[in-house]
């Protein structure tokens, strides 16, 4: 990434990768599934430009940064502790917090867990949502029916999912970020799972890369899971019933601080329920912009967009000073 460094920090116990660039106000961007820092390249590099300090980590699981083994220690408690731990190993006392897909849940964790070191937050993709009153696999079971596998569900037991994608790394990825983009037609679009196929078997690779998504983009992704693996960041959905069981204390919680959402029309992940709940979940929206013909990458399908809705955000809640 142009203007960008890239260094080993250690925060929370374990050692992260983190991309960084600029000075002035502390922006962190907290990458979703399966990504890294590089889904923000063009955050990094413009947010920079405009005068605020970027740091992007490549989150516990993922790429370069420490793989624990134990399941639990991806939970919710330990991926925010992971942000504000980088936070005070980069002597930063208060940040903007923006997360896309499973970053959502991260970031909405800091900002109600961290109050404090929150200036504001910004979701993309996945809106910040209230603690359910029940279990979230139960929901996604019922949801499913009998006859389809909700796909966290499917993510439940270990080594499967992480298999299948491992057995052909390129065309894993490629299909499965083209199935969700703004850009797939519906024939291509994800498919359900149906009980007794595999994650797989949901989604193709497409004839052609997508206009937002170069063969050196996607070179990045395929060179860094090939060593990674995908365990790391599938366990984030092995707890999902943790998280709620470990957050009754946040039931009925609300989101203080200066909050945005982003997503695209087309993103399946963007939950119309939870967006029209935003008001009561988050006492300061300063706006809702869904994106006319974007996916689930928002920032990368549509980055001058998101860049522009960003920057006015971030003008907005720090007043243009630098810290």
């Amino acid at each position: 990434m142009m203007n960008s460094a890239r260094r080993q920090v250690q925060a929370n116990g374990i050692t992260l990768d983190v991309t960084e660039a600029g000075t002035g106000f502390p922006v962190v961007l907290c990458h979703g599934f399966p990504e890294l820092a590089y889904s923000w390249r063009h955050q990094v590099r413009a947010l920079s430009a405009a005068g605020y300090r970027v740091i992007a980590p490549d989150q516990r699981g993922y790429g370069r940064s420490s793989k624990p083994e134990a399941i639990e220690a991806y939970d919710l408690d330990s991926l925010a502790g992971d942000v504000v731990g980088l936070m005070e190993a980069l002597g930063i006392e208060k940040a903007v917090v923006v997360g896309h897909d499973w970053g959502s849940p991260v970031v909405s964790h800091v900002a109600l867990t961290y109050p404090e070191r929150v200036q504001a937050v910004a979701w993309l993709s996945v809106p910040h949502a209230a603690r359910a009153g029940r279990p979230p696999l139960d929901s996604m079971r019922e949801m499913a029916g009998p006859d389809h596998i909700f796909y966290i569900d499917y993510f439940q037991a270990p080594g499967i999912a992480d298999a299948e994608l491992m057995a052909d790394v390129r065309a894993s990825l490629l299909g499965f970020l083209w199935s969700i983009s703004g850009d797939a037609p519906r024939e291509e679009r994800f498919q359900p799972i149906k009980r007794g196929r595999r994650f797989v078997d949901s989604f193709s690779p497409p004839a052609r890369l997508p206009t937002w998504l170069s063969e050196d983009d996607l070179r990045v992704y395929v060179d860094a899971f090939s060593e990674s693996g995908f365990t790391g960041g599938l366990n984030w959905y092995r707890n999902v019933n943790r998280n709620w069981e470990r957050s009754e204390r946040l039931a009925g919680a609300i989101v203080r601080q200066p909050a945005l959402f982003v997503t695209g029309s087309r993103d399946p992940a963007r939950n119309p329920a939870a967006i029209e709940r935003l008001p009561e979940t988050v006492a300061d929206l300063r706006g809702v912009h869904i994106l006319e013909g974007c996916g689930h990458w928002t920032q990368q399908e549509r980055p001058d967009e998101v860049n522009r809705i960003l920057i006015e955000f971030l003008n907005d809640v720090t007043g243009g000073t630098s810290q």
